[in-house]
């Protein structure tokens, strides 16, 4: 069967926006074995070149997917008024993401090369806060980032009672952002 060749079905040109959003659904859908670039161009109509060309390889698309669905968790601090607030509301957002998208998390974690962009300034942004609270910033930053991590893909994989994991998340990181500032 032969695809057309960089056009979806309509004429109509690939654009970016839905090529990040049927990656996402695809990986949603079937976890990181299910995004490759065969099953995104079959789902957009496309040939599989057409892809690499609009997003390059699987990582940057992983990168692209990660800047945004994590966009966003940045703001999270704006307007805090001191580090440890701003800490706070950026890991509280984070984990919230992390939770809501599991499974691109997932495939971030087999794709350390697509760590970048949005996902690399959340990571110099906690070591930077942390600085200011601690002698041991990037110590801090990967066991905040791990809990993250693990809370938020326990409350993924948790049908029911996600309110009561979120709090238990908020309750966790309020002890643990208490125990650095001892």
């Amino acid at each position: 069967m032969t695809r057309p060749r960089g056009r979806p079905a309509g004429g109509a040109g690939l654009e970016q926006h839905a090529i990040i959003e049927q990656a996402l659904a695809l990986l949603e859908e079937g976890g990181g074995q299910g995004l490759t670039m065969r099953a995104l161009a079959a789902r957009l109509g496309v040939s599989p070149m057409s892809l690499y060309r609009h997003v390059g390889d699987r990582a940057a698309l992983l990168q692209a997917l990660s800047d945004r669905v994590y966009a966003g968790v940045l703001d999270a601090e704006a307007g805090q008024a001191d580090a440890r607030a701003a800490l706070a509301a950026l890991l509280l957002r984070y984990h919230a993401t992390v939770a809501r998208h599991p499974q691109l998390t997932l495939a971030l974690f087999a794709a350390p090369d697509a760590l970048a962009g949005v996902t690399g300034r959340i990571t110099a942004r906690l070591a930077e806060l942390l600085a200011a609270l601690t002698d041991a910033p990037l110590a801090w930053r990967d066991i905040l980032v791990d809990h993250a991590h693990g809370s938020g893909l326990a409350i993924a994989a948790h049908a029911g009672g996600q309110a009561a994991l979120h709090t238990g998340y908020r309750q966790a990181l309020e002890r643990l952002l208490d125990r650095l500032a001892a």
